[in-house]
């Protein structure tokens, strides 16, 4: 048996350190970043790591950086052979790296070398790329440079958001995890080096980039859509209010804007079936979930039930 510790922060963590919780391995304590200001009352909320491991009677550890031996010292204290991190959200230093006998384990996910950094699963949607996976990797003191103990693909259609990515991604890692630490304790991992080829990074998301530029085309603009479900969501202007656009799907249109309609990129054409259909700059956006600002999400037949559509535009 391995003496694991875990660092994780958001709910992607959750489902691996559910699975060490459950497996054989003794779990000697968690960190996890310090309570953040959230809601309209902004008041402290702990991670959905924290709250497990609270659950679990886990010790538990929250220092706001790892700067200093102080910052690391329960590490020292849990004397672990073995780091998992999950989408922590710090640094770890070169000190904190060689803390463990056997070092530390990441579950990234992307297929590295691509998508290295913060924000990999909506900018593989994003991108448009047709398949991304999980990436096992032993961590050294780059961005995601470490080399590859598995992987694992799975394939991106155009109903693909990053809400069920996320989801699936999470349950694929933690699905992974406990193989590859049989693996380390017998002896028996192989760790690849990262190619040099192929390498992209995935900066972290801004919110300015779910404002829709209708000039764009329909397939960057469905992108977006799914990408940044369920945040920051993408959005638009109808009559001056925040539009905030969940679901969406590009279809064939005209080449150019205008050329079959004498429109403009964001001019509503109609609802057909159960999609408001917005001209872009290349192409038509079927919108079918909706959801103006203070109210709830509606399809679109129910919007459009409450909106006149003479002349409307989004911008």
């Amino acid at each position: 048996m391995l003496r694991v510790a875990f660092a994780g922060t958001p709910e992607f963590a959750v489902p691996a350190l559910r699975a060490l919780a459950a497996s054989t391995h003794p779990l000697v304590g968690v960190l996890t970043q310090p309570d953040r200001p959230a809601g309209r009352g902004r008041e402290l909320k702990a991670s959905p790591v924290k709250r497990l491991a609270e659950q679990l009677g886990l010790a538990l550890a929250q220092p706001p950086r790892l700067k200093n031996e102080l910052d690391w010292s329960p590490l020292e204290r849990w004397a672990s052979d073995l780091l998992v991190v999950v989408a922590y959200g710090l640094l770890l230093p070169p000190a904190v790296l060689k803390l463990p006998r056997l070092g530390c384990l990441n579950i990234h996910a992307s297929l590295l070398p691509r998508w290295r950094g913060a924000a990999p699963i909506q900018r593989a949607i994003l991108a448009g790329d047709r398949e991304t996976g999980v990436s096992l990797m032993q961590m050294d003191a780059g961005l995601d440079t470490g080399a590859i103990l598995a992987q694992r693909r799975v394939s991106l259609d155009d109903d693909t958001d990053a809400a069920r990515l996320h989801a699936s991604l999470a349950e694929l890692g933690a699905q992974m995890l406990l193989p590859a630490l049989s693996a380390l304790e017998a002896g028996k991992a192989h760790a690849e080096p990262q190619s040099a080829q192929g390498v992209s990074y995935a900066p972290k998301i801004d919110k300015l980039e779910a404002r829709i530029d209708w000039r764009r085309s329909a397939q960057e603009i469905a992108h977006q859509v799914r990408a940044f479900n369920i945040w920051p969501v993408a959005e638009t202007r109808w009559q001056g209010q925040q539009l905030r656009i969940w679901a969406a799907r590009a279809q064939p249109g005209p080449v150019a804007a205008g050329a079959a309609f004498g429109s403009e990129p964001g001019d509503v054409l109609g609802l057909s079936g159960e999609a408001l259909q917005v001209l872009c700059g290349q192409g038509v956006l079927a919108i079918t979930k909706l959801q103006l600002a203070g109210r709830r999400a509606l399809s679109a037949a129910e919007f459009v039930s409450g909106q006149s559509l003479d002349g409307a535009r989004l911008a």
